[in-house]
């Protein structure tokens, strides 16, 4: 069995080489790395370049967006097991391993869940993990419940039963793709061991709050997909329930501080 993972380069030169280091298997054999720049002018290419040998295919072609690019990056993979890195975050330390052997040790499981941190632009860590939630579209479709594309991994069956990454979403592709795999059928399963950084800082879509407009629009175009799926629609007091319950959800906030790595839960 192997594993893929797709990176999509675009103008990130201070945090590429970080972002390619951490992509690491203690068997290289069993590593497909795919890295897709769309045109970077920011001395992003010479990294690549720099560190060629790690990868098993580079592509530099224009794109349609982050989507398009990790779409043409999982077509030149050929690996069991799937995930993508953004070119500003990190996999942890042996992510890449557990990962492998999980879906060895787990014949049922299409798509794996785990836990982040977030880091800042020094790569400074919150104090706080995010530990994934058990996927609930309905509680999604509302925004009260989460997981992290940094810590996602899935069988490339998994993505072969959806049409890929959204080509017209500019904020919520990864989110998405998960929806999509949950409406496909597909057998998930959480782990609160700490699989990647998630880099959030001024510039970044989570931090700059640029692109707060095509958020919006995605987030209303996910919960009518997954009402148009037969999901029950919430009113307004249930969500705001819903949203109530999370925040002041007390395990959930104890899973972030003190998870132990290896606990691991499945569905």
């Amino acid at each position: 069995m192997k594993i893929a993972i797709v990176t999509i380069s675009y103008n990130q030169v201070r945090y590429l080489a970080q972002a390619i280091k951490s992509v690491s298997l203690a068997d290289p054999d069993r590593l497909e790395y795919v890295i897709v720049d769309a045109g970077s002018t920011d001395g992003s290419r010479r990294i690549i370049e720099r560190h060629r040998r790690r990868f098993s295919r580079v592509i530099f072609e224009p794109d349609h967006g982050p989507p398009d690019g990790l779409n043409k990056g999982f077509a030149a993979t050929s690996a069991d097991i799937l995930g993508y890195l953004n070119s500003d975050d990190c996999f942890a330390p042996g992510a890449l391993d557990y990962v492998l052997h999980y879906f060895e040790a787990h014949p049922e499981v299409d798509v794996l869940c785990g836990a982040i941190r977030i880091i800042d632009q020094q790569g400074r860590p919150s104090v706080r993990r995010r530990t994934p939630d058990r996927i609930d579209l309905r509680r999604y479709a509302y925004q009260s419940c989460y997981f992290w594309q940094q810590a996602t991994f899935f069988r490339r069956d998994a993505f072969l039963r959806t049409a890929g990454f959204n080509l017209s979403s500019r904020t919520a592709w990864d989110g998405e793709l998960v929806v999509d795999m949950v409406l496909a059928g597909c057998r998930f399963a959480y782990t609160n061991k700490l699989l990647g950084d998630f880099r959030i800082y001024e510039d970044s879509i989570t931090g700059s709050g640029r692109l707060s407009e095509a958020l919006i629009r995605d987030r209303i175009h996910l919960r009518d997909k997954i009402l148009a799926a037969g999901v029950a629609p919430a009113s307004g007091m249930e969500v705001r329930v819903m949203k109530m319950l999370y925040k002041f959800n007390l395990r959930r906030h104890w899973s972030y501080l003190f998870a132990a790595e290896e606990l691991e839960r499945s569905t």
